[in-house]
């Protein structure tokens, strides 16, 4: 009866560890990838918003193509590095990707189909991109249950109706300022976070 009862604190201590380790790997490797893309963001976001409200070259907003050609090539980087110091990927890890990866598939839908003239007053993308980006911070926040990151996609889903109220270019700062809500704050965070743990250990 002993044996069986230290058998199972042993398994409730072990899943317990298990869960622990896998939100740290998480949270120490994705608050790169979440500033990499938060930073970048804001800045075109603020560099278009000027061409355009400054200078009339609405042509700036194709600055926009450059988003993947400079955030993907460092998101990639920490990925490798990730699976080649880490190994074998967790369940919640698997989970958090997939999840970016449906939103970041449908983004990229959306944002070729801005470009198609018959599409163009059909699909608002400065109102749709923020609201699946805060959607899936909030859904990985809530996976891993890290509450900051939980509070920052809502604060995102919230202020991303905002853009519908807001006249263009105006509406660009605050598309550039959710996305500080939804992946620099929470990408610090993690960052801190994941730092007091390594100092702790």
């Amino acid at each position: 009866m002993k044996q069986t009862e230290l058998n199972e604190k042993e398994s409730l201590a072990l899943i317990t560890n298990m869960i622990q380790e896998s939100r740290e790997h998480i949270a120490r490797h994705a608050a790169y990838p979440m500033l990499i893309w938060g930073y970048t963001t804001l800045v075109l976001s603020i560099v278009i918003w000027y061409a355009i409200t400054y200078h009339g070259c609405w042509e700036a907003q194709y600055a926009w193509f450059l988003l993947p050609l400079i955030c993907y090539p460092p998101t990639y980087y920490f990925s490798r590095k990730d699976r080649q110091t880490e190994g074998m990927r967790t369940y919640m890890e698997r989970i958090t990707g997939e999840i970016w990866i449906v939103f970041g598939f449908v983004g990229l839908l959306l944002s070729f189909c801005s470009f198609i003239p018959q599409l163009q007053g059909l699909v608002n993308i400065y109102f749709y991109i923020p609201l699946l980006m805060s959607m899936g911070g909030t859904l990985t926040g809530l996976v891993n249950r890290y509450k900051p990151t939980v509070i920052c996609g809502t604060i995102g889903i919230v202020s991303s109706f905002g853009i519908l109220l807001l006249p263009f270019p105006s509406a660009l700062l605050l598309f550039g300022l959710i996305f500080v809500e939804v992946m620099i704050i929470p990408g610090h965070l993690l960052n801190r976070d994941s730092k007091k743990r390594c100092l702790k250990n």
